[in-house]
């Protein structure tokens, strides 16, 4: 009944503008050319509720795409019918060129392959985006041969783009009060071809929020996740101000401003620029990715004199290989880009992160076939909407937590502003709405700060983000799903002789390493395995191992080392490359694995020793403890030369443990073994 009653209210509050879905279907299977194309034509012979309309309807659409849409593999034969005919209706994709030799504009059209047709400057003006990725257009060709002429024979006499030519945005808000906030969010995603219904509205916000960089501008949004969730669909096919750029390579010429030519790339023609599979995204010029920086920040961005500022909304798809709960806690979730991009003021410049692995792969029974807007219609819309902003509605009712900085105001804001856009466009809502829409912005936001903090370290560690409600004043926290459960440092005892520390690896960043200790019985033999095998580690661990020796009778006098053999292998677990500091924990791993009693549970112990036996302070103790943090410690031992450090390290991340200080490498076995 439900679907019905939005079947209902579209054909009567948006007559003339939507389409059945299915019939899209039907068609796109049979035509490869954007959805908004075909449903132009479908809104001009099929957008009512009469199903001998529709079946008429269809029929002509059918015929216009057989008879007038140009495909490639038949290219030639629509020439000759041009030739012969003198004159024919085409629709093709068409971008145009400036030829600077003959100071003249000239067309390409991509499916019949026909390039320099002269085109009048007075058709550049009305229509700026054929020069930039090109628009697919209704075209009138005519033939003409001159023998002695250097043009094309093909003449444009008529071209008109297939866009929406004109909207009126109060008629849409006023039908969009027909509906509820679940009918309209329906309505939207139905527009775009899914079926609502077969979505959980976790998902459902997900899916809508695809559209936030068609109704914000200057907005940055990052969606990774599996294959196939239809992540891109979006950005090629719903709308006509969208441009997907594939296969990564592009120069800033292309993309933001081309020096010869002066003209502005892409960012300045298109509402949306998205960059399909971002770990193939190359820059040919050195400074492609500062200029992306900048403009990604402000809005702007300087070419040689020039201060160029435009609208246009960076979105960044791509593919997770592997498992995020894996990823989460042994890397980070912009691990797919390219190493070039992989800076922290790059990532921070993104206002969400949509997580794409919770979005389901696309099956046949998540597209619909129940009414929606022509996606052209849609898309004008859309358009429209950014022109307006609600990015002040949260002040009415809710004052930010403390842990956001500017960026991340920012960043919410605008997401908030977007979703307030799609869901109420005529500006009615309440404070529910808005609480909806801020936790939601909320979440999307600290999952781009999480991943910071483990790029950038302490400079990010403000990831606890809340909103405080303006009449109880009751402060709530946001979390973020993937972040909870399931740590690296297991809860309860561990076997004698594996243990966890922090320390840098050569890679030089701080990662945690566990030691897995065997004793079996033997003579006294030491072997090393897994990321021990190092020459350095190597020979740290075989310092510990003589300093073990020969001071076990402090630690235990029952205990003889010559007795047993010992096996050490070393795990790195967040792929930070072979520790560079194991001497002291090898010597408590020695310690409890020959006298068989276990670590204190959670436990990481930090800081190293000399050959002497000498203590070594553990350095950057802030940034080291938020990895104990992540990892799932809830105890540290600590080196006493540390203590003047800890003023360093925030209160609230220095409360989440159970700390111990040794002052030489035995007092930390018996404070690791919790032996007083």
């Amino acid at each position: 009944m439900e679907t019905n009653d939005i079947d209902l209210l579209l054909n009567v509050h948006f007559a003339g503008r939507v389409v059945r879905k299915d019939l899209t279907k039907l068609l796109k299977e049979g035509a490869n050319v954007p959805v908004y194309v075909l449903e132009y034509l479908l809104g001009m012979y099929c957008a009512v509720d009469d199903e001998e309309v529709i079946a008429e309807g269809m029929v002509t659409v059918k015929n216009i795409l057989a008879e007038n849409y140009v495909r490639p593999d038949e290219a030639e034969k629509v020439k000759s019918k041009i030739k012969e005919l003198g004159n024919y209706k085409i629709i093709d994709k068409v971008t145009v060129k400036l030829n600077e030799n003959r100071d003249k504009y000239e067309a390409v059209l991509s499916n019949l392959g026909v390039k320099g047709i002269e085109i009048p400057s007075s058709t550049i003006k009305k229509y700026e985006k054929l020069l930039v990725g090109g628009i697919w257009c209704i075209l009138n060709i005519e033939y003409y041969y001159d023998e002695g002429a250097r043009v094309s024979p093909f003449i444009i006499s008529e071209l008109k783009p297939i866009q929406m030519p004109n909207l009126d945005l109060q008629s849409v808000f006023d039908a969009r009060k027909e509906f509820t906030e679940d009918q309209w969010l329906d309505v939207l995603l139905r527009s775009t071809g899914l079926e609502p219904t077969n979505f959980e509205n976790r998902v459902k916000w997900h899916l809508l929020a695809r559209l936030i960089p068609l109704v914000e501008n200057n907005y940055n949004i990052c969606e990774l996740g599996p294959r196939g969730t239809g992540k891109s669909h979006i950005y090629k096919e719903i709308s006509p101000n969208s441009i997907l750029v594939s296969g990564g390579q592009t120069t800033v010429a292309n993309l933001f401003y081309n020096m010869s030519s002066r003209q502005v790339g892409l960012v300045g023609m298109w509402d949306v620029v998205a960059f399909d599979e971002v770990a193939g995204i190359r820059f040919k010029d050195k400074d492609g990715v500062q200029i992306m920086k900048d403009f990604m920040a402000s809005g702007s961005f300087s070419r040689g004199r020039d201060v160029i500022n435009a609208n246009a909304a960076m979105v960044f798809v791509g593919n997770i290989n592997q498992s995020v709960d894996v990823l989460v806690k042994t890397g980070h979730l912009f691990a797919p880009f390219p190493e070039e991009m992989i800076d922290s003021a790059f990532f921070d410049r993104m206002h969400a992160y949509l997580p794409g692995w919770e979005i389901p792969k696309m099956r046949p029974e998540f597209l619909t076939n129940q009414y929606g807007l022509i996606v052209d219609f849609l898309a004008e819309f859309l358009r429209e909407m950014r022109k307006r902003s609600f990015t002040d509605a949260i002040d009415q009712y809710y004052k930010i937590g403390n842990n956001l900085n500017q960026r991340d105001v920012i960043a919410v804001r605008k997401t908030v502003s977007g979703l307030l856009k799609l869901l109420y466009p005529h500006g009615e809502f309440d404070k529910d709405v808005v609480e909806r829409c801020f936790v939601y912005a909320l979440e999307s936001r600290r999952r781009v700060k999480e991943q910071l903090k483990k790029i950038g370290g302490m400079e990010f560690y403000d990831v606890h983000f809340s909103y405080i409600d303006n009449e109880t004043l009751e402060e709530k926290f946001v979390s973020v799903l993937e972040q909870g459960g399931g740590s690296l440092i297991p809860e309860g005892p561990m076997n004698p002789g594996t243990m966890h520390t922090v320390t840098l690896g050569t890679s030089e960043h701080l990662g945690l390493y566990r030691l897995e200790l065997q004793v079996t019985g033997g003579n006294g033999k030491l072997s090393i395995s897994g990321s021990g095998s190092n020459t350095k580690t190597k020979e740290a661990i075989k310092i510990a191992f003589d300093y073990f020796k020969a001071n076990i009778g402090r630690v235990s006098s029952m205990s003889k080392v010559g007795d047993h053999d010992y096996h050490l292998h070393i795990v790195e677990i967040h792929n930070t490359g072979a520790a560079t500091a194991l001497t002291l924990c090898s010597f408590i791993s020695f310690c409890s694995g020959l006298m068989g009693k276990p670590i204190q549970s959670q436990m990481v112990i930090l800081g190293d020793m000399s050959l002497g036996g000498t203590i070594v302070n553990s350095t950057n103790l802030a940034e080291t403890l938020q990895v104990a943090f992540d990892s799932g410690a809830k105890r540290l031992l600590i080196p006493m030369s540390n203590v003047g450090d800890i003023q360093t390290i925030p209160g609230e991340l220095f409360a989440k443990f159970q700390t111990s200080f040794y002052s030489d490498p035995v007092d930390a076995a018996f404070k690791a073994l919790g032996v007083e």
